[in-house]
């Protein structure tokens, strides 16, 4: 996909403020599949976004079985239970709406008040049909000591556009990127029947299509990492699956990592922790005792499905092909 835009610095400032005037309409839609608490917590944080006249703000609600019990006069929640794929519930939000501009966030960040002028301070080209927003990992606040697997993700800068943007293949996250409707709907939307690697083969299609991709940085959103380093490592692992269906659907997109290698570098990995920790430099031993559980992870996930079993409606009749 090609890539414009001339600043490449990730934003730091969450507060700055940006242009509000002149942009085009937008609809903001968020996947959610957590506790019907966390549900009401994030639509009263959503609620603070400043959205214009035409604008909306659409949470799905992917859980099986979830009550219709949510309801908010500026948020609208709707439900996407035939299908647990947090691309499927994307699809049903922005069939939801016809503003110009789908912006995709995830459930787990924290965006600020003035996100949405943020990505529309500047005019996107014609021919954009991706801008990508930055993503911060949580950092140390002085108030909270971060759990391990929260840490190691700021360490790490885990969900980074950084780790996505600049490879061979770049491609923006949905943690936090906007998506021109006319061409989302001309390459069909997300695959709904996937549970990880949809970002990429969104942006693949797009890039194919003839359509362009730019940064924007500015237009940054903080990411509440995982607390339990249980969690971290299923989350790599579904991960892990997504790359390696990509790597199937793309070849050489993600080669898999040869096993006995990475035994003998995990080893390796796991003596510099100890080292680290008898010399207390406590970042360096969390990086060297949880990378290799991350990589073995995302490795042993590329063995599982990425497909989800049950079928669905697809929710867009309005897709161009």
């Amino acid at each position: 996909m090609t890539m414009t835009g001339t600043d490449r610095t990730p934003a730091t400032d969450l507060a700055s403020p940006a242009p509000t005037t002149g942009r085009p309409r937008v609809d903001v839609v968020v996947p959610f599949a957590g506790s019907t608490q966390a549900l009401r917590a994030l639509v009263d944080r959503l609620a603070c976004l400043q959205v214009a006249a035409g604008d909306a703000i659409v949470v799905v609600d992917n859980r099986p079985g979830a009550p219709d019990e949510v309801r908010h006069p500026q948020v609208d929640v709707v439900a996407a239970r035939e299908r647990q794929s947090s691309y499927h519930a994307r699809n049903r939000g922005a069939a939801r709406g016809r503003a110009e501009w789908l912006l995709f966030i995830d459930a787990d960040v924290e965006p600020p008040r003035d996100l949405v002028a943020r990505y529309f301070a500047q005019p996107a080209d014609d021919r954009t049909a991706v801008l990508a927003g930055a993503v911060a990992d949580e950092p140390p606040d002085g108030r909270e000591v971060l759990p391990p697997a929260a840490r190691w993700a700021y360490l790490q800068a885990s969900l980074s556009q950084e780790n996505t943007l600049l490879a061979g293949t770049p491609y923006a996250k949905t943690a936090n990127c906007a998506v021109r409707r006319d061409a989302f709907e001309r390459v069909g939307g997300f695959r709904d029947d996937i549970r990880s690697g949809g970002d990429a083969d969104l942006c693949f299609r797009l890039a194919e299509a003839g359509w362009a991709l730019e940064r924007r940085d500015d237009a940054a959103v903080l990411h509440r990492s995982r607390r339990r380093l249980s969690k971290l490592l299923r989350q790599q692992a579904r991960h892990g699956s997504g790359s390696a269906w990509l790597d199937r659907t793309y070849p050489g997109f993600s080669p898999r990592k040869r096993w006995p290698g990475l035994a003998v570098w995990a080893v390796r990995e796991w003596a510099a922790a100890a080292v680290a920790v008898a010399a207390r430099e406590h970042d360096a031993a969390l990086l060297h005792a949880v990378d290799p559980l991350v990589v073995w992870a995302f490795e042993v996930g590329r063995l599982a499905p990425n497909t989800v079993d049950r079928p669905a409606t697809a929710p867009w009749r309005w897709a161009r092909r």
